[in-house]
């Protein structure tokens, strides 16, 4: 049966113009036209969204399911690994409510983000579609690894290696257990204890050897990083995407640049600690490193924006205090340092659906896309507050909210 939703406002992010009493029309799950509404004939279910701001599903490329925005990671530790399974099927149905049609899960547990993929795609509970990494790589100590004591074992939230060849066999791993791409920790982080957020972890051949496998696959990678150093081994290595980016320097734009590389800035995670740290909700060194890492990335963002590296949307939900469902304060934030209104909407669109290779599928309301479609009560163009507030989702053709 076709379904028609008639629009009062269309950005279909093919460029950043809004066009005006539209109708999409969807037959299953594919959109088969987009017309103007006089042209469009009522044969089928009509959706009317004529007092909405319509446009493609949202894709945010940086998330954690097994996450829930608590203070610290150590909560999980307590739980066993279905519950932490559990929880992540209710965090990532929360992104789905948001507006977020398509996540990108940035390194789980026990393979708890692969579990929750396979449960939506099989239609056993609703959610986002899940492009997922399994355990991120990471070194001893370094970004993901836990300070318990020695006698401890297996509280990493990544999968610990040691050498090239601990590496590949890593990525291995991670593939052969349904992973869509490779997840590098590539320097220290914030919330990480004892670590720095500019200091180089994983070494260059480890990467390298991780992303060897990745790439013999033609699967995408990412790699957590703060540090101009870890950036620029992470691109050499090559990587498909630097996650954060806030101690970027000059040398490391040009080289995203010269190889194509996606930065996703994920401003939302830094402010967030920076702001419940100030009320002493999170350690003071937390904090600290979160004002470092944020207090340059606006010009940072600013100059590759003007230099063309090519800029995606990101929130860490899951992090300290940035709740999933929350993420769309990312996009006022995105304007704060430096994006247009519309520059920020295409890079949850349009840009992400590059850079997960599925831009034949979504990230624009076109024909032969899937029909992944939200809508706002605000035209967001001139108020990008409401990208809080989404009020109608479709995925794949069927209403989740409306």
């Amino acid at each position: 049966m076709k379904k028609i939703i008639k629009c009062g406002q269309l950005f279909t992010a093919e460029d950043e113009s809004v066009q005006h009493n539209m109708c999409i029309v969807i037959e299953d799950n594919i959109i088969i036209d987009v017309i103007k509404e006089n042209l469009c004939k009522d044969e089928g279910e009509v959706i009317d969204l004529t007092d909405k701001f319509i446009m493609p599903g949202l894709i945010d490329a940086h998330v954690h399911v097994c996450l829930d925005g608590s203070p610290t990671v150590d909560p999980m530790y307590h739980k066993l690994p279905e519950e932490v399974t559990i929880s992540a099927m209710l965090e990532a149905k929360k992104d789905l409510m948001a507006g977020f049609t398509t996540i990108r899960d940035e390194g789980g547990v026990n393979f708890s983000d692969i579990a929750v993929k396979k449960a939506i795609d099989n239609k056993l509970i609703k959610g986002p579609r899940m492009f997922v990494s399994g355990p991120a790589l990471t070194s001893i100590g370094g970004h993901g690894d836990s300070h318990f004591s020695p006698q401890i074992l297996n509280a990493s939230l990544g999968i610990v290696v040691n050498g090239a060849d601990e590496a590949r066999n890593a990525a291995r791993l991670n593939l052969k257990y349904g992973a869509d791409q490779i997840k590098l920790f590539a320097t220290g982080g914030v919330m990480s204890f004892g670590d720095e957020p500019g200091a180089a972890e994983l070494t260059f051949d480890e990467m390298k050897a991780a992303l060897e496998i990745a790439n013999l696959k033609g699967r995408i990678s990412s790699a957590h990083a703060h540090g101009a150093e870890g950036i620029k081994n992470a691109i050499k290595a090559g990587v498909t995407s630097i996650e954060h980016g806030m101690l970027i320097d000059e040398e490391a734009m040009e080289m995203m640049v010269e190889h194509g590389v996606y930065l996703i800035p994920t401003i939302i995670a830094a402010e967030r600690i920076i702001e419940f740290g100030k009320k002493g909700a999170l350690p003071k060194w937390m904090a600290e490193k979160a004002e470092e890492c944020l207090k340059n990335h606006g010009k940072h963002i600013k100059r590759m924006i003007d230099m063309g590296v090519k800029i995606g949307f990101g929130s860490d939900a899951g992090c300290a205090f940035d709740n999933h469902g929350d993420q769309g304060f990312e996009f006022e934030l995105m304007t704060r340092y430096g994006f247009s209104p519309a520059g920020a909407l295409l890079s949850a669109t349009k840009v992400n659906s590059e850079l997960l290779k599925l831009q034949n599928q979504i990230g624009t309301i076109q024909p032969g896309k899937l029909a992944d479609i939200v809508g706002f009560d605000k035209n967001p163009l001139e108020d990008i507050s409401v990208m809080t507030e989404c009020s109608f989702v479709m995925k794949d053709g069927e209403v989740y909210k409306s």
